[in-house]
């Protein structure tokens, strides 16, 4: 979970990298943002998007006199906190007014009359543990399924995880793609990628990189990079969205920070990593990762 002010205007627009997450934004400030989905689509104001949003490179967001908070959800909770499934997003974006109607216009007006990032952050985490038990769970396989994905970093075969489960690959393929969004083997692209560049972020080269996360070789890690971002290594570990984030909610509340991307208009009030976290992902001892 992150915060964000953006006083001025945010200069050639702020790339969304695609993560392994639905991402959940909520703005409350003077103006709503707009983004451009790369397809010539443009959407304003708080928006929800699926696992891998962002992909090609070709995801912007632009505005300034912006306030937001953003949230990154573990796909196996966020079907029962957002009341749609992941599949549904299919990698998209879609207006959060859709998915919660007036609940989001109150949730608006609630933010911005609290006046401290950490109270903001305290009544997200109340709201979203109030909204994950009033609804049902994921198919506890397919979640299963997921966290492996997410605790192997992307390494895991897809058939060794249809052997575990006893099933055929046909029906993970089938009951994976219905309730994520997308087919197992690309799931677990995402979360290598995901894992690779967060790591290239931290400082390590692309070459002990590409080794350790299971690259046939340093050109395969940057094809990789330019098929998610459209953009080569070099450039892509300077993107300011690869700061935030890097787990998915819930985790617990720990003091905020004060950060100040270098070069950029935009403020952002982060949370640091907690000790507990449930969405599976594994911490990534070098990354420069702010997220709560």
């Amino acid at each position: 979970m992150a915060g964000f002010r953006v006083p001025g205007p945010l200069i050639g627009g702020l790339r969304v990298v695609p993560h392994p997450a639905v991402m959940l934004v909520l703005e409350f400030g003077a103006s709503a943002s707009a983004v451009d989905d790369g397809a010539g689509r443009r959407h304003r104001g708080s928006l929800v998007a699926g696992p891998g949003f962002g992909s090609g490179g070709g995801v912007r967001a632009w505005g300034e006199q912006i306030e937001c908070v953003q949230v990154r959800l573990s796909p196996v909770i966020a079907g029962a906190l957002l009341g749609a499934c992941p599949a549904d997003l299919a990698g998209a974006m879609v207006s959060l007014d859709d998915l919660w109607g007036r609940e989001a216009s109150r949730i608006r007006e609630q933010l911005s009359e609290i006046r401290s990032w950490q109270d903001r952050f305290v009544f997200m985490d109340a709201l979203l543990a109030r909204r994950c038990e009033a609804r049902s769970p994921m198919d506890p396989a397919v979640a299963w399924a997921w966290n492996r994905i997410v605790a192997s970093r992307g390494l895991v075969r897809v058939d060794h995880l249809a052997a575990e489960l006893g099933w055929s690959r046909k029906r993970l393929w089938s009951r994976f793609h219905s309730h994520i969004g997308m087919p197992p083997k690309r799931a677990a692209k995402l979360v290598r990628f995901d894992h690779a560049v967060h790591r290239m972020v931290g400082g390590e080269g692309a070459a002990r990189v590409a080794a350790d996360a299971g690259y046939c070789d340093q050109s395969h890690l940057h094809r990789d990079i330019m098929a998610f971002t459209g953009s080569t290594p070099a450039t892509v570990v300077g993107e300011p969205f690869l700061t935030v984030d890097n787990r998915a909610w819930p985790t617990v509340n720990t003091p905020d920070q004060d950060l100040r991307f270098q070069g950029s208009t935009l403020d952002h009030q982060p949370r640091d990593p907690a000790a507990r976290d449930f969405s599976g992902v594994p911490p990534s001892p070098t990354s420069a990762r702010v997220d709560g």
